[in-house]
């Protein structure tokens, strides 16, 4: 339950995670090419600074710049500043970038550990809920809100299926076309945005053929998503196939379709109660209920990661899920209290319920592993005292290769604290 002193992960499930090693594949188009600013960019950053303190600045930085855009554009139907779309898709290169190296970090700096895996994969369950906010506000999707929620919820449903295939065949997979390509056209989107504004033209809403432009991005968006899903060898084939426990189980040993669960109880709800509520709660604040519903997104994925992590059951019952349940039993009793205290209400309680699990899990593992989240030991080395800028649980103290680690969206990624 919430705010309990109980512990979340058991003693089995924390000595499983310290044996957790990080399997990927990636054939990335973008990645190879971006590799080179990459490297070039980390050695710039002192040997001093923790890879997860990179993370968390980038992540930061994305949400400053999304909320800045969300000010400015409260229901994604105005046309927001040109530097307010700018400084989105720079937010989101920065996030990016600092994403790509902070694996790189930790080869520098010997401090790696399963934690940095999973704090990578926390912050991107978050970016993932505001990056696709932000698209929607830079072309206007408000006004078309049907269209709004599909984007914002596909966003939230494609990474959780990642995981889920993760989860059950033990290997994260990229495609030809996957986070960094997707990344990088909603950066020139929003750039088009900051130019379309800027010389106050009206881009978005011209129409080709059936559609205007902003549904056509939505349109091909979400065909490139369902395509990735539903290929031969894709996400959806891999969930029923590729399962690495016995008999084709979870890595936990327990059924594929056990994470199905918590998705559909995400997704269902999104849809009812959108359309069903006679106070338009939806359609009058778009933002809020998307925003609402991707962190309830982003907390189910975080619990997926864990599990897979520590190769652990899946929890299906979640106190995140109270908040779509309250809103469901106020309309089945006419609406008794307004739908707009509700949403305020539930955003608060599933905003401090993720950041209360979320850090409750981060100090359980920092205490098991003994290191620590946001600093790492350093010896100046003109002291004498060579490279020795290790922790303890990274390769550099338990035997294991400093240049070994996993491979995240095609970039050297390490597990690290």
């Amino acid at each position: 339950m919430i705010f309990t002193e109980t512990h979340i992960l058991s003693d089995k499930e924390l000595k499983r995670l310290k044996d957790h090693q990080y399997s990927s594949s990636c054939c990335s188009l973008l990645d190879p090419l971006m590799q080179k600013y990459w490297n070039w960019f980390v050695t710039l950053v002192p040997l001093w600074i923790a890879p997860n303190l990179i993370t968390m600045v980038g992540l930061m930085v994305n949400i400053i710049t999304t909320l800045v855009l969300v000010f400015h554009c409260p229901t994604a139907t105005e046309t927001a500043p040109w530097w307010t779309t700018f400084s989105a898709a720079l937010g989101l290169f920065i996030y990016q970038t600092l994403d790509a190296i902070d694996g790189k970090q930790a080869r520098r700096t010997k401090t790696s550990s399963p934690l940095g895996e999973l704090f990578d994969h926390g912050c991107d369950s978050l970016s993932t809920v505001f990056v696709s906010i932000a698209s929607c506000c830079a072309v206007r999707l408000g006004t078309y809100p049907g269209w709004m929620l599909f984007q914002c919820l596909c966003a939230s449903t494609l990474f959780y299926c990642a995981h889920w295939q993760t989860y059950v065949s033990g290997t994260l997979t990229f495609g030809t076309i996957d986070v960094t390509e997707g990344q990088i056209i909603v950066m020139a989107v929003m750039l088009l945005s900051s130019f379309e504004s800027f010389f106050n033209l009206d881009i978005w809403s011209s129409s080709l053929y059936f559609f205007t432009l902003n549904q056509l991005s939505t349109v091909i968006g979400g065909i490139c998503g369902l395509y990735a899903m539903f290929k031969s060898d894709g996400t959806i084939d891999k969930i029923f196939t590729g399962g690495a426990g016995k008999n084709g189980a979870t890595v936990a040993g327990t059924s594929v379709l056990s994470p199905a669960s918590p998705l559909f109880l995400l997704v269902i709800p999104a849809w009812v109660i959108a359309y069903k509520s006679d106070q338009n709660i939806y359609h009058d604040h778009p933002i809020l209920y998307v925003l609402l519903f991707g962190m309830i997104g982003a907390k189910i994925t975080n619990r997926l990661v864990v599990a897979h992590m520590c190769k652990g059951e899946i929890t299906h019952r979640d106190a995140s899920m109270l908040a779509p349940l309250l809103l469901i039993l106020n309309q089945y009793f006419n609406t008794v209290i307004p739908e707009i205290f509700l949403l305020y209400v539930s955003l608060v309680w599933v905003t401090l319920d993720l950041i209360w699990y979320c850090t409750k899990v981060c100090l359980e593992i920092c205490d098991y592993l003994e290191v620590n989240l946001f600093t790492i030991p350093f010896n100046d080395p003109s002291s004498g005292s060579g490279s020795s800028h290790s922790s303890a649980g990274s390769p550099a103290s338990n035997g294991s290769s400093a240049s070994s680690g996993p491979v995240t969206r095609g970039r050297k990624k390490h597990s690290r604290n």
